[in-house]
């Protein structure tokens, strides 16, 4: 992400602006598809649009990609909670199972199946490549809760894999 850019696009450049979040599009797309599949869609819309309102109270334009991880994380549980995502083990274990060849649908599926706090998580650890801390931070809450919410969620996973 081009920071000369960034700045520009903060500073009311409207050809910044649309270039930064055209950038940015796939990757907020991506993040709200994993952790809210069912409203991808609209928590995509609704973090861009966070994204756009928010960008000109961002201090330091080279921490954008942190920045904007942080907002559309927090945007796609928001949505997922709204949108009664979060499912009992028993409807897990009884609703519908994607298949395909390549596995990479039974993958989405099964994370699909995990109440949003679990899989906000285990996306952000294992998609995103994110530390601990770092998720501690994107989510704001404390580290032994994401460590707790790890330990569930590889759980989770695994029960829903293997059904």
């Amino acid at each position: 992400m081009d920071p000369e850019n960034v700045a520009a696009a903060q500073q009311g450049d409207a050809l910044a602006l649309d270039r930064l979040l055209d950038e940015l599009a796939p990757y907020v797309r991506r993040l709200c598809a994993r952790i809210a599949p069912a409203a991808a869609d609209d928590a995509t819309q609704e973090a861009l649009l966070a994204i756009f309102r928010g960008l000109p109270s961002l201090r330091a334009p080279e921490a954008i990609m942190t920045w904007v991880r942080s907002v559309t994380v927090r945007t796609a549980i928001r949505l997922a909670r709204r949108h009664d995502l979060e499912v009992t083990a028993a409807e897990t274990l009884m609703g519908h199972h994607a298949s395909s060849p390549e596995g990479l649908v039974d993958i989405d599926d099964a994370l699909a199946r995990l109440p949003v706090s679990q899989r906000a998580v285990l996306v952000l650890r294992t998609r995103e490549g994110l530390s601990e801390q770092e998720i501690a931070d994107t989510l704001e809450i404390p580290i032994g809760t994401v460590k707790s919410r790890l330990h569930r969620a590889r759980a989770a996973f695994r029960e829903v894999w293997e059904s």
